[in-house]
């Protein structure tokens, strides 16, 4: 699988899962630069490796309503 495909995978983990997308939503609104090291944590710990700019452009890349204001919410480290 490629990095790509391992933030695509990842994503689907993270958002299958609503209190961990609730937590990570929080924290992005708090401290998005956390929320990214968190985020590319989890996917070392779930065997996805991910760079923080592999999710930026899997998420710029989503054709949905809801990630595109999650992105603009979080816009300082996301």
């Amino acid at each position: 699988m490629t990095m790509a495909g391992h933030a695509a995978a990842l994503y689907e983990r993270i958002r299958s899962n609503p209190e961990q997308t609730q937590a990570l939503f929080r924290q992005a609104l708090q401290d998005p630069s956390g929320a990214m090291a968190s985020i590319c944590q989890f996917g070392e710990d779930q065997g996805l490796p991910v760079t923080p700019d592999e999710v930026r452009q899997h998420l710029a890349s989503l054709d949905d309503e809801a990630s595109p204001r999650w992105v603009v919410k979080a816009r300082g480290g996301l």
